[in-house]
């Protein structure tokens, strides 16, 4: 296929409907998809996709990433915006995740500089545009953004920028795979690999899930027909017993994925331990500036030691993320916690587990 809008033709997508429940039928257990990108779990949720298969269940794993930002570092961030001569900038999701006391949002209704930035770049400018003050760029992403906030830092460091630095909380996906599986706790037979983060690294990272745990993965794209394309061909590998990892979202993602991108990421981040909201502390599955960059590194240019919190009560955020439940299992979902007034961070994010089955999984 080559256009858009085959991708979301609806006699394809039958007759793709029909192949998968004919093979799913011959499997006598039910079998556990589960995606690991948020803009698939909103994809999933909008097509109805779920409803369609009485003997698959898809599940949601830590695809989004300000929702597997953690408490504590979440607190890190308040705690930078109430530095005094200190600009905080971020993308706009982060403004509204809770800490364990306060959020971003809360501390500019305090007075905090706090501004919203659509680009590193941005965050760059604005610190040219202020001199006298302290402008951290808040990096919350997977490797998708990483390689162009790289790029920002290499900028300033053309540029001698001495006012602007960056809050990393930036994670790799792989490794959160890898620890799934190994932990056991959750029954996985098969990963929708995500779009966006394999335009980058490609589909060599995601080999030991067919090679070291036996089952597929494929790497899809976000319309109606790649879904369900990504669901026969993981159940055409079950069927015949030969797991591999396939990537029917050629016309996006190569094998050996973004080498440009992946050289600048490699210039200026290194892996790092980091922790998972949900998942807790992951080796490196994180990426850190690199020494030679700590000029820009606010975790080091700034003392932001804080406390560790438990999650908010009752939120089920954590357990959500690790695919043990599912949105509507947690006690607040709905009631306590909605859009409006998110509790836990899966109900802040556009690409979050709750906001996504708030808006489009309810019957």
């Amino acid at each position: 296929m080559k256009y858009l809008d085959e991708f979301r033709d609806s006699v394809i997508a039958g007759q793709l409907i029909e192949k998968i429940r004919h093979l799913s039928a011959g499997v006598n257990r039910k079998l556990r998809f589960m995606e690991v990108c948020g803009s698939h779990t909103v994809a999933i949720y909008k097509a109805g996709i779920r409803g369609f298969f009485p003997d698959i269940d898809l599940i949601s794993g830590p695809g989004c990433p300000v929702c597997v930002t953690s408490t504590r570092d979440i607190d890190r961030a308040v705690k930078l915006a109430g530095m005094p001569d200190t600009i905080v900038t971020t993308f706009g999701d982060m403004i509204r995740v809770p800490g364990s006391i306060s959020s971003l949002q809360k501390k500019i209704s305090q007075g905090a500089d706090v501004r919203i930035v659509y680009s590193p770049l941005d965050a760059l400018r604005v610190a040219r545009e202020n001199p006298a003050k302290r402008v951290v760029f808040l990096a919350v992403g997977f490797e998708t953004t990483a390689p162009a906030i790289a790029a920002t830092v290499l900028q300033a460091a053309r540029e001698n920028c001495g006012n602007f630095s960056v809050l990393s909380y930036h994670k790799v996906i792989p490794p959160a795979m890898k620890a799934l599986l190994a932990g056991e706790e959750v029954l996985i037979d098969g990963f929708i690999c995500p779009g966006h983060v394999s335009a980058i690294i490609g589909s060599k990272p995601y080999e030991f899930i067919s090679t070291e745990y036996h089952l597929p993965a494929v790497i899809t794209g976000f319309e109606p027909v790649d879904i369900l394309q990504a669901l026969y061909l993981m159940m055409v590998q079950i069927r015949e017993n030969r797991p591999a990892v396939e990537v029917p979202y050629s016309r996006v993602v190569k094998p050996e994925g973004n080498p440009l991108a992946v050289r600048k990421l490699q210039e200026v981040f290194q892996p790092a331990d980091a922790q998972w909201r949900g998942l807790g502390v992951i080796p490196e599955s994180g990426l850190v500036l690199r020494e030679q960059f700590v000029r820009y590194d606010a975790m080091r240019q700034f003392d932001l030691s804080v406390e560790e919190k438990p999650d908010p009560p009752g939120c089920e955020c954590g357990l959500i993320l690790k695919g043990l439940k599912k949105p509507a299992d947690c006690p607040l979902f709905g009631r306590a916690c909605h859009p409006r007034h998110p509790v836990g961070p899966c109900m802040v994010s556009t690409e979050g587990s709750c906001a996504a089955a708030y808006k489009y999984g309810r019957s």
